[in-house]
């Protein structure tokens, strides 16, 4: 594992991290301060990310984007992270990897669109009664003819309110399994318009402002099986091929924001004068700025660790859990020990750290809690006991 970066990997690192500071730094206060992303303004920063060779940067060559490899897509990442997720997730658009699983019709309908810019889709998981217990959701679709019918209620879906489609994992069946009867699930491919589906405006958000959640709701919503996304009860088994990597996406925009704060502590602690000196020289803000340079090079090692792994294909559940659970926590007490050094000034608008502070608190809960990750980390280490 090489700790440093190529020729390639520096360029793009510095062409993702000039155009952050150029388009989207500028229209953060005003994206935090309304809560709007307007539209215009999403169009206008996706042209020059388009332009810019940005857009839909985690997808493979042989459909338009960039094909880079897992250790390049965190650090381009990383880099976008810094900025305010609805600037960066919405307006430098990543489509989902598992819009890959697509075939025939399925790749110029949904997949290449999105690729081009002319599309967006979300994922549909989540619900009022099942959140980390997908084999728990209600909603179910149950097969008529060449047809499927959904109903049920998804709720806590980003970016559901500009997105163009929805993939929507739901209940099909069940099977008898040694530890009782489980639901077979099955994602498909809903577009907005289609009746009986429908958004709606969903719950007021203390993290990532201008970057909605809707609450979707399917009432006898008529879809053909070629709208089946992979194969039918086989849901999982397409997350599985496609989705693994999202835990390390979220680690790695979590290490952007976490050195910004650092970033900005560091520069404050050296400027900032008390007493006749810097306050930088003072015990408690000095030992502060080492714990969070320590921290954050931990959880940076486990990220690039995690991505180098992924790319030979010996990476683990546990190797993504510890880097989602490890970057997102630091960014916790970055954030909070950033906001400390800089004393009430660190709580007002006029500076990022207090929407670092807020938009850190929902890093800890999607893409798998952090108990979660906890528990696969020890299930990964006990299973060759047997336990």
């Amino acid at each position: 594992m090489h700790f440093g970066l190529s020729e390639e990997q520096q360029m793009i690192v510095d062409a993702t991290r000039g155009f952050v500071e150029a388009e989207l730094y500028p229209h953060e206060a005003e994206v935090e301060r309304t809560g709007v992303l307007r539209e215009e303004l999403r169009k206008e920063i996706s042209a020059k990310a388009i332009a810019a060779g940005l857009y839909a940067a985690n997808m493979p060559e042989e459909v338009g984007g960039a094909g880079l490899d897992t250790m390049t897509w965190l650090l381009y990442e990383k880099e976008l992270g810094k900025a305010n997720y609805a600037l960066h997730w919405t307006c430098v658009s990543r489509p989902s990897n598992i819009l890959l699983a697509c075939v025939g019709d399925q790749r110029e309908q949904y997949l290449m669109p999105c690729v081009r810019g002319e599309r967006h889709d979300c994922q549909a998981m989540t619900e009022p009664g099942a959140g980390s217990d997908l084999r728990g959701m209600k909603a179910f679709a149950r097969a008529e003819g060449d047809d499927f019918v959904l109903n049920g209620t998804k709720h806590f879906i980003s970016h559901a309110d500009v997105a163009d489609f929805a993939i929507v994992w739901v209940a099909t069946g069940e099977e008898e399994t040694a530890r009782g009867t489980k639901k077979l699930i099955t994602a498909f491919l809903v577009d907005k318009g289609t009746k009986g589906f429908s958004v709606r405006e969903g719950y007021r958000n203390v993290s990532h402002r201008g970057y909605n959640n809707s609450i979707l709701e399917f009432d006898d919503c008529r879809l053909n099986k070629r709208q089946v996304l992979g194969e039918v009860h086989k849901g999982f088994e397409v997350a599985g091929k496609w989705l693994g990597a999202t835990r390390l996406q979220v680690a790695s925009t979590c290490l952007g924001r976490a050195e910004r704060a650092l970033n900005l502590s560091i520069a404050y602690a050296a400027d900032r004068k008390q007493f006749g000196q810097q306050i930088g020289k003072f015990q408690g803000i000095s030992f502060k700025l080492a714990d969070m340079a320590m921290e954050l090079k931990a959880a940076e090692l486990l990220t690039r660790e995690a991505a180098w792994k992924y790319d030979a294909g010996t990476i683990s559940e546990a190797d993504m859990s510890m880097a989602k659970l490890k970057a997102t926590e630091v960014l916790a007490m970055i954030a909070d020990e950033a906001i400390q050094i800089h004393g009430g000034m660190g709580l007002m608008d006029e500076l990022p750290l207090e929407r670092i502070w807020r938009d850190a608190r929902v890093e800890r809960i999607w893409e798998g809690t952090s108990e979660i990750q906890r528990h696969i980390i020890s299930r990964e280490l006990l299973r060759p006991h047997g336990a």
